[in-house]
């Protein structure tokens, strides 16, 4: 059942709570379900959208109420999923847009009065969490999804000081290099800090490479490269644009949405290399898995990453993955201390290129890096990240910060 806030966007609007999944009986005899909302900027098929929708179906499956919440609708790619409440339609243009939305978000809070409210993204913990303690809210649990760096001054400095004051409980990180970051905080943001990798499910699929290039309408015989990811400046991805200037037999395919889209087709036309690009837009998980079959490898120059979810689900597909050298990803990307992806300085047009024909040219290196991104669902389980989300959710008296 999906809900919408406000009048003006013409949908009726929802009462009630309507689990994705029945609550097991023993929860049941033991009295009403708790409930758990995931709270997040805009709904579209991304990471960290990805992330909520897992964990919210595993709330499910563990016998809680869960919802999803949005501060506005991007795209339909929640429109199917059950409990789902958009505080708004579209993203706020005005003060006044912006005002209504979020008096739509506390409205949702007293109305569905959740036991616990998990953030993610920075704007997502910036405003869920004060107005969910506003609204009564027990629990707050933060996520940190993007590292510092692309998150603008005052963001920072507002977030740093929400987790000193005690608006987050606990603060969930990905990796142990944004474990370090977000542990060199003052002691009354760190103690705060928990990690908890993000698990993910195999998107491989049963489908010749062949059979899903005729699905999705790309080359059948040409080498082909691609990259999922958000359209925007910090995934970088007109360098993957411009290595096709190099590599003159090599084909780009771009699945995502978003603001940076103009500007990279731009640059495709300009470098004369446009039609040897694609761009599939936002595509949803079954799609997604058809993708990765159609592929000779995988590229991703992302600028920062807190994890690395993209990379890491296409070389658990088989892929051969050339990624920018951070140290996140070589973190994620490897297996029992050797690697599963080539690093590169993605900046270094040359070097880029070179090791995308290297990764579609070297026979030998592609089932070495295959063989071992296949292990990567056994490094990162999804049943451990549910399963250590809903300890610290059962853990109603875990505040450090009293």
């Amino acid at each position: 059942m999906t809900q919408f806030a406000t009048p003006e966007n013409s949908v009726p609007i929802a009462s009630g709570y309507r689990a994705a999944k029945r609550p097991r009986a023993s929860d049941l005899d033991a009295g009403e379900p708790r409930r758990v909302l995931f709270v997040q900027t805009q709904a579209e098929n991304a990471g960290a959208q990805e992330v909520a929708r897992q964990l919210a179906h595993g709330a499910s499956r563990n016998g809680w109420l869960a919802g999803q919440v949005f501060f506005f609708r991007r795209t339909d790619s929640f429109d199917s999923e059950d409990n789902v409440f958009f505080c708004a339609r579209r993203r706020p243009s005005s003060p006044l847009g912006l005002m209504k939305s979020l008096i739509a978000l506390y409205r949702h809070f007293r109305r569905e009065k959740p036991d616990a409210v998990v953030t993610l993204q920075h704007y997502g913990n910036l405003i869920a969490a004060p107005i969910g303690r506003l609204a009564g809210v027990k629990m707050v649990i933060a996520n940190q999804v993007t590292t510092p760096e692309h998150v603008p001054a005052w963001a920072r400095a507002a977030d740093l000081w929400l987790g000193r004051l005690g608006f987050y409980d606990r603060i969930v990180v990905n990796s142990s290099e944004t474990e370090a970051v977000y542990g060199g905080y003052p002691p009354s943001y760190a103690r705060r800090v928990v990690r908890i990798d993000h698990g993910f499910f195999d998107k491989s699929v049963a489908m010749t490479k062949v059979e899903a290039r005729r699905a999705l309408d790309l080359p059948p015989d040409a080498e082909l490269i691609g990259c999922a990811a958000r359209l925007h400046e910090s995934k970088q991805l007109d360098l993957a644009i411009r290595l096709l200037t190099i590599n003159r037999n090599q084909h780009l395919a771009i699945a995502g949405q978003g603001p940076d889209r103009e500007r990279l087709w731009t640059l495709a036309r300009a470098l004369g290399v446009a039609g040897r690009v694609r761009f599939l837009g936002e595509l949803d998980t079954k799609t997604m898995g058809l993708f990765l079959a159609a592929l000779d490898a995988f590229v991703f120059p992302s600028a920062g990453e807190t994890f690395g979810l993209a990379p890491v689900e296409a070389a658990q597909a088989g892929l051969p993955v050339i990624v920018n050298d951070l140290s996140v990803l070589r973190e994620v990307l490897s297996v029992e201390g050797a690697p599963c992806a080539l690093f590169v300085d993605a900046k270094d047009t040359e070097a880029f290129a070179a090791a995308a024909r290297r990764a579609c040219e070297d026979e030998a290196l592609a089932a070495e890096f295959s063989a071992r991104g296949r292990k990567l669902s056994e490094k990162f389980p999804l049943d451990k990240m549910v399963d250590e989300f809903m300890r610290l959710l059962q853990a109603a008296d875990a505040r450090p910060c009293k």
